[in-house]
C-alpha cells in the first residue's frame, strides 16, 4: 500500500471510527479501503454461500424443504389414513395387521434418517445467515464512513460560503462606510460655504 493510502486509512480510521489503524479488524480495515478506493461492497453473499453447496448439501436442503412443506404433511397424513384404513379393512389377511408394528418401523427409520438431515441444512442456513449478516454489517458501515464524509465535505461548503459572505458583507460595510463618510464631508462643505 502507497505511503498516500496509507495515511489515509489512518486518518479515516481515527476520524470515522475512533480508533488506531493497527486496532482496525480485517473486515473494518477492508470497508475503510474500500471507502477509500470509492469502491463498492454490494455483493449477494447467499448467491455466493449456495454456488459453494455439493450436491449432498443441496440433497439435503431439498429434503428439508420438502419436508417441512404442507405438501408432504398433507401427502403423508394421506399416506397414513391408507395404510391405516388398508390394513384395518383386509383384516385377518392384513399386511400391517392392528397395533402397525411395521408402520411403526417405517416412521421410525424416516424420522431416525430425516432429522439429521434437517438438522444439517438448518445448520447451513445458520451459516448462510451469519454470512449475509456480516456482509449487512460491512455495507452498513461503509454507508455510515461515507455519509459522515458527505457531512464534513457539506460543512466545509457551509463554511467556505459562510466565510466569503462575511468577506462580502465586510466589503458592503466598507463602501457603505465610505460612502457615509463622503456623505458627511459633502454636507460639511455646503455648511462651510453657505
Amino acid at each position: 500500500m502507497p505511503n498516500d493510502d496509507i495515511d489515509k486509512l489512518i486518518h479515516a480510521a481515527d476520524r470515522y471510527l475512533g480508533k488506531n489503524a493497527d486496532a482496525l479488524t480485517a473486515q473494518e480495515r477492508s470497508i475503510i479501503e474500500q471507502a477509500i478506493g470509492k469502491r463498492a461492497v454490494s455483493r449477494d453473499p447467499a448467491a455466493e454461500f449456495d454456488d459453494k453447496l455439493t450436491i449432498g448439501q443441496r440433497l439435503a436442503d431439498g429434503v428439508a424443504a420438502f419436508g417441512g412443506s404442507w405438501n408432504f404433511i398433507i401427502g403423508f397424513g394421506l399416506a397414513l389414513i391408507v395404510w391405516t384404513g388398508a390394513n384395518l379393512l383386509l383384516a385377518g389377511s392384513a399386511f400391517d395387521p392392528y397395533p402397525f408394528i411395521f408402520l411403526n418401523l417405517m416412521l421410525s427409520m424416516l424420522a431416525a434418517i430425516q432429522a439429521p438431515v434437517i438438522m444439517m441444512s438448518q445448520n447451513r442456513q445458520a451459516a448462510k445467515d451469519r454470512e449475509v449478516s456480516a456482509h449487512d454489517y460491512e455495507v452498513n458501515l461503509k454507508a455510515e464512513i461515507e455519509i459522515m464524509a458527505l457531512h464534513e465535505k457539506l460543512d466545509r461548503l457551509r463554511e467556505d460560503d459562510i466565510r466569503n459572505l462575511i468577506i462580502k458583507q465586510q466589503d458592503q460595510i466598507e463602501r457603505l462606510t465610505r460612502l457615509v463618510e463622503k456623505h458627511i464631508e459633502a454636507g460639511a462643505d455646503k455648511g462651510e460655504s453657505a
